[in-house]
C-alpha cells in the first residue's frame, strides 16, 4: 500500500537519523557509549530552556549519538523530572524528599546531592514540547530490537493519534520483520492516514484498509469523518459536502425547523404558551384585556382572541400562524452538510462504516449464541439430577434446588479448610456428590418410598423438607451470602474480538455440562445400573418380574439425581450468590427444563436446557434492562409450548409416556 510521506521538518530529520541507528548499535558493542550528559552538553541551552523551535535540535542530537539511557531521559524529560544545577549546567534527574530534591546522576543513576529546591532549576517543558518529545519517543521506540517495546510503543501511538507519527511507522514498517507487528503497524497507518493524509487517494484508501474492522478504534475514525452539522440555505451551497436533506413536517419538525430560521434573526419568533400569558398579563386594564375579561381567559382559544387583538392594536408582537410557519421555512433548503469537505473520503467512510456494522451485526449473533449456549449448560446441569429422578420414580421433587444449595455450601466448607483454590475445587466435587447423593438416599429411604403412589403428598412432603433445609443452612451459615472462589485459571475470559468474549468460569461450567451429559450416558448405556433403571423407566412391573429390585433402583437414581444436583451447586456457586435461597432461583427453571425436553430422558433435558436458554438470551436482547419480563415470556411460551407437545421434544415410551 503506498502512502505518501508527510514532510514535517522534525519528522524528517529524525526519519534520516534512525536509518544509521543499526549501525551505531554494531559501532557501540567495539568502542565506548557517548555519556548521555556529554550528548546534552552540546544542546544545554535548548534543554534548559526548551521550545517548539529548538525541541528539534536536542532531539537529532539524542538520536544521533543514541547515548545509553535516552530514552529514559526523554520520558523524564517529558513529565518535567528532569533539573539544571545553575553552577555548571549539569543535568539531572530529580526525585522530592521532605522538600528537598535528591539529584541523581543520568549516566549511572546514583545519588549525588541533596539540595533544596532554590538550588537548581527545574525544566518545565510545555505543552506543545511534550507532544514532541511523545512523538520523537514513539519513532525511537519502533526501531527498538526488543517486540514487546515496539508494540508497547504502537500502543501508545493509538491511544495518542498524531500526524507526526506516519512518517516513522512508514519507516518503521519497511524495516518490520515480525508479521503480528507489520499487521499492527498496518492498520495504525490506516487510522492516521484515513485521518491526516493530505491527498484523498491515500486517505481512500486507507479507509478501505478499515472496512470490516470492528475495533473501537477504527469505529472512532469512520464516525469521526462522518460528523455532520445541520444547516440551511436558500438553495444547496455547491461547495458543501451534503449528506442528506431534511423535509420539514417530514423527517423534521416544522416548529424546530422555524425555531431555527427565527434565531437567525430571519423571521420574528414564535411566541410560545408561556409568553403569550406573560403578555396577556402584562396588559390587563380594567379587569379585562383586548376586551376579553379576565375570568374567561381559562382556555387556550380565548388567550389567543385576547392576544390578537393587543396585536391588533400593535401593543405584542405578531401571532405566527401555522400558514406563517410553513410560508417561511418553504423558503429555505435545510440540510445535514459533513464536517469533511471531501465527498469521496466521506462516501469510502459511508461504505466502510457500513460494512463494519454488518459484521458487528454477526459478531453479536455469536456472542448471543454463546451466552445462551452457557445459559443453557447451566440450566442442564442443575436440571439433569431432577430428569432422573422424574422419569424414573415420578416423584416431583420440590427440595431439587435444596440438594444444589447443599452442593455450593459443600464447596464454601472446602474453601474455609484448604485455601488453595483449586485443590479445594479438585476436593469440593466429589465430596459435594458424596454429600448430596447420602443426603438424596436417605430422604428416599425416610420420606419418598411412603409416597411413590401419592403424587399430591410427595409434591407436599418435598416442598417441607426444601423449607427445612432453607432453615438449617439459616441457622448453620446465616443468612448473609458466602463466597465460593473460581481459581485463578477460571477467573479470566476468553475473547476473540472487541465484542465477542466468553468468561473462563462459563467456559468450564459448559465442560463440566459436556463431561455430565457423556458420563450419562456411559451408565445409561453401557452399565449394568443404566440398564436397569432404563428397564424400571419403562415398565417397571415387566423389571421387576425379570429380578430387577425396582426399590434398589429407585433409591440410586434418587441419591444419583441428587448427587448431580450437588456437583451443579459447586458450578453455580463460583459465580452466583451463596445462600440459603439460591436452590428457588433454579427450582422453576429445571423443572421447565425437564418438562419442556421430555420427561426422563438425557437427550430431551439437553434439547429443553438449550431452548430455555436460546428462548431467554433472545428476549433479554429486546430488553436488555428487565430480566424478570423475559422470564415472564419465557414462561409464557412453554405454556403455549406444551399446549402442542404436551410429551416434550423427546417423547419416552412406557410409564413416563403413559402418565
Amino acid at each position: 500500500m503506498l502512502r505518501r510521506l508527510r514532510r514535517v521538518p522534525l519528522c524528517a530529520c529524525l526519519i534520516a537519523l534512525c536509518l544509521f541507528i543499526p549501525q551505531m548499535a554494531a559501532q557501540a558493542q567495539t568502542a565506548t557509549a557517548t555519556p548521555l550528559q556529554d550528548v546534552l552538553q552540546t544542546v544545554q541551552s535548548q534543554v534548559a530552556n526548551p521550545s517548539r523551535g529548538t525541541v528539534p535540535d536536542v532531539l537529532s542530537a539524542l538520536l544521533a549519538r543514541d547515548a545509553p539511557g535516552t530514552v529514559e531521559f526523554l520520558l523524564a524529560w517529558q513529565d518535567r523530572g528532569v533539573v539544571e544545577r545553575p553552577e555548571d549546567g549539569l543535568f539531572f534527574f530529580a526525585n522530592d524528599t521532605d522538600g528537598m530534591v535528591e539529584l541523581v546522576d543520568i549516566d549511572t543513576g546514583a545519588v549525588i546531592a541533596q539540595v533544596g529546591t532554590r538550588d537548581v532549576n527545574q525544566i518545565r517543558p510545555n505543552a506543545g514540547v511534550r507532544r514532541e518529545i511523545n512523538a520523537a519517543l514513539v519513532q525511537f521506540e519502533l526501531m527498538n530490537p526488543d517486540p514487546a517495546r515496539r508494540i508497547a510503543a504502537l500502543e501508545s501511538a493509538t491511544r495518542s493519534p498524531d500526524p507526526e507519527q506516519i512518517p516513522a511507522l512508514e519507516l518503521a514498517l519497511a524495516s518490520e520483520t515480525d508479521a503480528g507487528i507489520a499487521a499492527r503497524m498496518e492498520r495504525l497507518l490506516d487510522l492516521l492516514n484515513a485521518r491526516f493524509a493530505t491527498d484523498t487517494a491515500t486517505r481512500v484508501d486507507a479507509i478501505d484498509g478499515l472496512r470490516g474492522d470492528i475495533s473501537t478504534e477504527a469505529r472512532r475514525v469512520l464516525n469521526q469523518l462522518l460528523q455532520t452539522r445541520s444547516d440551511f440555505a436558500p438553495s444547496l451551497p455547491e461547495d458543501a459536502n451534503i449528506a442528506r436533506i431534511r423535509t420539514p413536517g417530514e423527517d423534521m419538525d416544522l416548529h424546530a425547523a422555524y425555531a431555527t430560521l427565527s434565531d437567525a434573526g430571519l423571521f420574528p419568533p414564535r411566541p410560545g404558551r408561556n409568553a403569550i400569558r406573560d403578555a396577556l398579563r402584562a396588559n390587563v386594564v380594567n379587569g379585562s384585556v383586548g376586551g376579553v375579561p379576565v375570568h374567561q381567559l381559562d382556555t387556550d382559544e380565548a388567550r389567543r382572541i385576547a392576544y390578537r387583538a393587543l396585536q391588533d392594536a400593535g401593543t405584542v408582537p405578531p401571532l405566527v400562524t401555522q400558514a406563517d410557519m410553513e410560508a417561511a421555512v418553504a423558503q429555505y433548503v435545510f440540510f445535514d452538510a459533513y464536517l469533511e469537505p471531501d465527498a469521496a473520503v466521506t462516501d469510502a467512510a459511508r461504505a466502510a462504516l457500513d460494512s463494519t456494522r454488518t459484521r458487528i451485526g454477526a459478531f453479536q449473533a455469536l456472542s448471543l449464541s454463546l451466552d445462551a449456549l452457557s445459559l443453557a449448560s447451566i440450566f442442564f446441569l442443575a436440571a439433569i439430577g431432577l430428569a432422573i429422578t422424574f422419569g424414573v420414580m415420578r416423584v416431583i421433587n420440590m427440595a431439587h434446588g435444596e440438594f444444589i444449595m447443599m452442593g455450593a455450601y459443600t464447596g464454601y466448607v472446602v474453601q474455609t479448610l484448604i485455601p488453595d483454590y483449586t485443590v479445594s475445587l479438585v476436593v469440593a466435587l466429589p465430596l459435594a456428590f458424596g454429600v448430596t447423593f447420602a443426603a438424596g438416599v436417605a430422604m428416599e429411604r425416610l420420606v419418598i418410598r411412603h409416597l411413590y403412589t401419592r403424587p399430591l403428598e410427595t409434591l407436599l412432603a418435598t416442598f417441607g423438607i426444601s423449607i427445612a433445609l432453607q432453615q438449617l443452612a439459616k441457622n448453620i451459615f446465616g443468612t448473609q451470602a458466602r463466597p465460593l472462589t473460581a481459581p485463578d485459571w477460571l477467573a479470566g475470559s476468553l475473547a476473540l474480538n472487541d465484542l465477542v468474549s466468553i468468561s473462563t468460569l462459563r467456559v468450564g461450567i459448559f465442560f463440566m455440562a459436556l463431561a455430565f451429559l457423556l458420563l450419562l450416558l456411559f451408565i445409561l448405556n453401557r452399565t449394568r445400573l443404566g440398564l436397569e433403571v432404563r428397564a424400571v423407566t419403562q415398565n417397571p412391573g415387566m423389571a421387576a418380574s425379570m429380578g430387577i429390585n425396582p426399590d434398589r433402583i429407585n433409591m440410586l437414581t434418587f441419591g444419583l439425581g441428587s448427587g448431580i444436583a450437588g456437583v451443579a451447586g459447586v458450578a453455580i456457586g463460583m459465580y452466583a450468590q451463596v445462600t440459603s435461597e439460591m436452590g428457588a432461583n433454579y427450582i422453576v427453571q429445571s423443572f421447565m427444563t425437564v418438562v419442556v425436553g421430555g420427561v426422563g430422558s438425557v437427550f430431551g433435558t439437553l434439547a429443553g436446557a438449550g431452548l430455555i436458554g436460546a428462548l431467554q438470551k433472545g428476549i433479554e436482547w429486546f430488553n436488555p434492562t428487565n430480566t424478570l419480563a423475559a422470564q415472564t415470556y419465557m414462561v409464557l411460551f412453554i405454556i403455549l409450548f406444551i399446549q402442542f407437545r404436551p410429551k416434550g421434544i423427546v417423547a419416552l415410551k412406557g410409564r413416563a409416556a403413559g402418565d
